[in-house]
């Protein structure tokens, strides 16, 4: 089959450079953003992904044109509340649940109908959590059981709301805050601490909108219908995207990494906070803050003698898309670790705490679940010997490049690891740069 690799080597050692794609997150964002700010944005190092794509060919369709340039895409944004559409639309979101809840936010003062389609992953995802919200604006929504396809009919009186973000969100807090941008009065959020990249760069525009952070939550106010001009905007790396090579590096015997430009936002590191927690070697250098983000480089080294954690339940809205490859360091782990919480694990593109559960013990790894709570008996001296078909049904990037890093780095005689397309959503260039270390994919 074309679609899949296989593995039936370990890495060898390595001792490395390298960049990894744009952050997906901040680059959709600056494509909705720069969409309705006045003038001609340009957005540089832009992750150039399945999603990504989606997010453009979407706001094509409700009327933003762009160019590519060889550098950097031009947007031309039409303002807030610039959107004039006289017929129906159809977007499609792809796998992008980032792009789906987001656009909806978008779209919300549009007095046209929206319909939202997605793929058949993200057709199955919980759309509620944003449908509750957008009819309290005063949105019109039909779908059936809170699920995709959704049909939308905005309004150009949409009214402000408060809202509690009980979730931790990120996805859900944008489409709230996107929509908040459409009305004509104060926008009050109470939201359990999460990624906050859509706050930074409305900051950085000079946007009335104001953040008090408190221990577990921020209290966010957004006034409305106040307008602001184009950006420019240079995408940093995703520290999603590094992680794979942090755990792959870690995993490895003898070897050193240099992840060089990454986004290194407080609310996005928690899998490096949780893994040095487990007496792992990661350092952030080199940090600089840009537009509000922080970026740096990322140094880690092999190790040899993780420890087990009962990991803080306040880590885990900044490290809920690495928690598959945390795992696998509990695998190696000396003792037991303990994950609690993790629900929404089960709300991504696939069920992930489901599936990881089943992964780790097809591997031989012992793994007890009450509810959304986990322990994992790590084995220090687990070396593989079998052979392993990960067939991926359900298209899951992460789960696919998750298990090329168990591959590479526990042994095994021969892993088939299917769905090597599921890459393109997020991470176009992951097999690439696995190439560049010496990981030897068939």
């Amino acid at each position: 089959m074309k679609n899949q690799v296989i593995i039936k080597k370990v890495i060898k050692p390595f001792k490395n450079k390298i960049y990894v794609s744009g952050d997906k997150s901040i680059s959709i964002r600056c494509l909705l953003l720069s969409s309705i700010a006045l003038g001609k944005s340009r957005i540089f190092n832009i992750l150039e992904s399945e999603d990504v794509l989606n997010t453009l060919k979407s706001l094509k369709k409700i009327g933003v044109e762009f160019k590519k340039k060889k550098k950097f895409i031009e947007v031309y944004g039409v303002g807030i509340n610039g959107f004039n559409l006289t017929k129906k639309k159809i977007l499609y979101a792809g796998n992008s649940g980032t792009l789906a809840r987001s656009i909806l936010g978008l779209c919300s003062g549009i007095n046209n109908e929206i319909q939202l389609i997605g793929d058949e992953s993200l057709s199955k995802r919980d759309f509620s959590r944003v449908i509750k919200p957008l009819n309290l604006f005063g949105v019109n929504i039909k779908s059936k059981k809170g699920m995709l396809p959704l049909n939308l009919v905005g309004s150009e009186f949409l009214r402000p709301i408060e809202y509690i973000e009980d979730k931790g969100s990120a996805q859900i807090k944008t489409c709230i805050i996107l929509s908040a941008l459409n009305t004509h009065g104060t926008t009050k959020i109470k939201a359990v601490k999460s990624r906050d990249h859509t706050e930074l760069m409305l900051k950085s525009l000079n946007y009335p909108i104001q953040i008090k952070s408190e221990k577990k939550y921020d209290l966010i106010k957004i006034n409305g219908m106040k307008q602001f001009k184009s950006f420019d905007y240079n995408v940093p790396g995703d520290i999603s995207s590094a992680s794979f090579f942090i755990v792959l590096t870690l995993l490895s015997k003898n070897s050193e990494l240099l992840i060089k430009n990454i986004n290194v936002n407080p609310t996005r590191i928690g899998v490096i906070n949780i893994l040095n927690i487990m007496n792992s070697k990661i350092e952030v250098l080199n940090k600089k803050n840009y537009k509000g983000e922080q970026i740096g480089d990322i140094k880690v080294k092999s190790s040899n003698n993780f420890k087990a954690i009962n990991c803080p339940k306040i880590l885990n809205s900044s490290a809920i898309d690495e928690f598959l490859l945390i795992f696998l360091i509990a695998c190696k782990s000396k003792g037991v670790s303990r994950f609690k919480n993790l629900g929404e694990l089960n709300k991504k593109e696939s069920p992930r705490l489901d599936i990881a559960i089943k992964f780790m013990k097809m591997i031989g790894i012992k793994v007890e679940r009450k509810k959304n709570d986990i322990k994992i008996y790590g084995n220090p001296n687990l070396k593989l010997d079998g052979k392993y078909h990960i067939k991926n049904f359900v298209k899951d990037h992460r789960i696919f490049m998750m298990s090329v890093v168990a591959a590479l780095t526990f042994g095994g005689k021969n892993w088939i690891i299917n769905d090597k397309d599921s890459v393109n959503s997020s991470f176009p260039n992951f097999i690439k740069t696995i190439k560049k270390l010496g990981g030897i994919l068939n």
